[in-house]
C-alpha cells in the first residue's frame, strides 16, 4: 500500500542503481536474487509515497571507456555501453513488476520496438501515475556518464534528490577497502567534493548537481530498504548538498 509522503525528506527521486551492482558475487552479467533485492527496494521505496526514477549503468556487460581503443573509437565504445543499460533496465522493471510494482523503461537512444524513447513529459506523467521509472542510455551522447546522466534527469524531473546506489555506506577519504583508516564523511557541499577529487561520482556529475543545487545522498544498496530509509532523511548516508 503507497502511504501519503507526509513525512518525507524527499518527495521525488532519481536513485543511481550501477551495473556492477546488478552483478552480485558473479564477475560479469546479472545475479537475479540481487537484482530481485534491488527491485523490492526500489518497490519499498515507492510505498512510502515518493515518486522514483532509476538511472541505471551498464558496467556488469560493458563499459565504453574501458573497451575503447585498440581500432574501437570512444564513441563507438560509448554506444555500445548504452546498449547494455538498456539490457540492465528491461531486467530491473520486469523485477519491479515482479515485485508488486508497475514499471516503464525509457531510453535515451531510440528503440521503439523494445521500450519507449525517453522524454520528458511522458516520464513525468508516468511517475505521477505512481510508475517505477527505469531510464537506460545515459544522456543519449558518447563521453557521458551514466552519474552525469541521473543528475540531468534528476534535474529535467524536479527531483528533489538524486540517491546514489553504492556499494559502501558514503563518501570516505578513501577507500575503506583498502584503507582502514579511511575517514567517512557526514556531509559535504559539492564543492567540496570537487576540490578533494572524491571518486563516487564523476566531476561533471558534481558540477552539474550544484548548478541545479540538487542534494546527492550516498548510502550502501547491500543494506535492506537502504532506499526507503534515505528518501526519510535517515539511515547511514552521506549527503553531498549546496
Amino acid at each position: 500500500m503507497t502511504q501519503s509522503g507526509d513525512d518525507l525528506a524527499y518527495r521525488r527521486v532519481l536513485v543511481k542503481v550501477s551495473g556492477e551492482a546488478l552483478m552480485g558475487d558473479e564477475p560479469f552479467g546479472l545475479h537475479w536474487p540481487t537484482v530481485a533485492a534491488i527491485a523490492r527496494d526500489l518497490v519499498e521505496a515507492r510505498a512510502t509515497g515518493a515518486q522514483v526514477a532509476v538511472v541505471v549503468g551498464g558496467g556488469n556487460i560493458l563499459r565504453g571507456a574501458r573497451v575503447a581503443g585498440d581500432g574501437l573509437d570512444r564513441a563507438t565504445a560509448d554506444h555500445m555501453g548504452m546498449l547494455a543499460t538498456a539490457m540492465n533496465a528491461l531486467a530491473l522493471e520486469k523485477a519491479i513488476e515482479a515485485a508488486g510494482s508497475p514499471a516503464r523503461t525509457l531510453c535515451a537512444v531510440p528503440m521503439p520496438t523494445i521500450c519507449e524513447s525517453y522524454a520528458r513529459q511522458p516520464a513525468l506523467k508516468h511517475l505521477s501515475r505512481e510508475r517505477i521509472v527505469v531510464l537506460a542510455g545515459g544522456t543519449g551522447n558518447p563521453y557521458f556518464t551514466t552519474d552525469t546522466g541521473a543528475v540531468l534527469r534528476a534535474a529535467e524531473l524536479g527531483c528533489d534528490a538524486v540517491m546514489k546506489a553504492t556499494n559502501v555506506d558514503g563518501v570516505y577519504t578513501a577507500d575503506p577497502k583498502k584503507d582502514p583508516n579511511a575517514k567517512r564523511y557526514d556531509r559535504l557541499t559539492h564543492d567540496e567534493a570537487l576540490a578533494k577529487d572524491l571518486k563516487v561520482m564523476d566531476a561533471a556529475a558534481f558540477a552539474l548537481a550544484r548548478e541545479a543545487r540538487l542534494p546527492i545522498i550516498v548510502f550502501s544498496i547491500r543494506e535492506p530498504g537502504a532506499i526507503a530509509s534515505a528518501i526519510r532523511g535517515e539511515g547511514r548516508a552521506t549527503v553531498v548538498a549546496p
